[in-house]
Parts: structure tokens; C-alpha cells; sequence
């Protein structure tokens, strides 16, 4: 298994790598949420599909706080994240609603989580390379 590299600071230091980290957390939320889904419905506690999919996005969220800290201190991370977030959260928002009226929320939740976090990912690994480069 490849190990991740790291740049000095302690960030991943490629965008392959970041996207990588954070689909395997969207994976692995994905699969317990199934398995959550699943024991719901064999229970009858509820219905297949109900569940919000945007619970995937526990361990991609995890990564980013932790490369956010990795990142220091400064004005450029601050500026950068709040991009991320904002331009993740709105294109996942804006698949989610798109999805939202032919499949159940598990679904629409889960394209949405997906879409925010590799929009996410490029504003972040992008924006902070091109604002160090900028500022010397």
C-alpha cells in the first residue's frame, strides 16, 4: 500500500493524495451508513433511503480540520477554507436539490456530500498553493 506523502508542514502534498484521503473517508461513511440504513430496515424502524446522506461526510470533514491545522497560522488559510466551504457547500447543495426530487435523501444527501467535498478539495489544495506562491 502506497504511503501518503506529507510536506514539511505536515499537509498532503498532492491533490491525488487529498482526494484520495478524503474518498476513502467518504467511502467508509458511506458503508456504515448502509449497514445503519440496513439494520433500520430490517427492524422495521424505518424505511430504506430515509437517512440523510450527507452523514458520509464525517471522516472527509475530519481531514479537513486536520489539514487546516496542519496549515498554521495566518490569514491565507482562514481566506482559503471559508472559499472551500463556501464553494463545496454550495455545489453540494445544488446537486443535492437537483437529485433530491427522483431519489430518496440517502441518496441526493450522499451525491451532495461527494460533489462539496472533491469542490472542496481543489479550492483548498489549489487556492492555499496559489496564495503561497502569490505572497512569496
Amino acid at each position: 500500500m502506497p504511503q501518503l506523502k506529507k510536506d514539511a508542514t505536515g499537509r498532503l502534498a498532492t491533490i491525488g493524495d487529498l482526494l484520495g484521503s478524503a474518498f476513502a473517508g467518504l467511502a467508509v461513511g458511506a458503508a456504515v451508513l448502509l449497514v445503519f440504513e440496513t439494520v433500520l430496515a430490517l427492524t422495521g424502524l424505518g424505511a430504506f433511503g430515509e437517512s440523510n446522506g450527507w452523514l458520509v461526510l464525517i471522516l472527509p470533514v475530519w481531514l479537513f480540520v486536520e489539514e487546516f491545522r496542519a496549515e498554521g497560522f495566518g490569514a491565507h488559510r482562514i481566506m482559503v477554507g471559508a472559499l472551500a466551504i463556501g464553494f463545496g457547500v454550495a455545489a453540494g447543495m445544488t446537486v443535492a436539490g437537483l437529485v433530491a426530487g427522483v431519489a430518496p435523501a440517502l441518496v441526493s444527501g450522499g451525491s451532495g456530500a461527494l460533489t462539496g467535498t472533491v469542490v472542496y478539495c481543489l479550492v483548498w489544495f489549489y487556492g492555499l498553493r496559489w496564495l503561497s506562491h502569490r505572497s512569496g
